[in-house]
């Protein structure tokens, strides 16, 4: 799973969120790193909708615009806890191997 759909899927973990919303969190959630812009974020949850992973979860009208609201379905629930588990022991393996990498200039048996 790419990161931007990996942090889409997060950033709607604590509920519906609507699209610019959505954009914003993913933002913050990734220290600014990933910016979404708004058709990328639709072809997104287009894509993960028809994977069952995203469903609308309402609209409204706010100051003349339609906000629509998304949220996870129980399948994307499972899909980013077992997407994080695999993140977690990836990153615990290459730290593991990082710190028991010999440093330069020290002698090996």
């Amino acid at each position: 799973m790419r990161e931007p759909t990996f942090l889409v899927l997060a950033a709607l973990a604590d509920g519906a969120k609507h699209g610019y919303a959505l954009i914003r969190e993913v933002e913050a959630i990734s220290d600014g790193r990933v910016t979404l812009r708004a058709g990328t974020l639709y072809a997104a949850l287009g894509r993960l909708a028809d994977q069952k992973l995203v469903r609308p979860s309402g609209e409204e009208v706010v100051d003349g615009r339609l906000r629509r609201y998304y949220d996870l379905t129980d399948a994307g629930v499972e899909t980013l806890a077992t997407q994080t588990a695999r993140l977690r022991r990836n990153a615990a393996e290459a730290d593991r191997r990082l710190h028991s990498r010999t440093r330069p200039g020290t002698a090996t048996a």
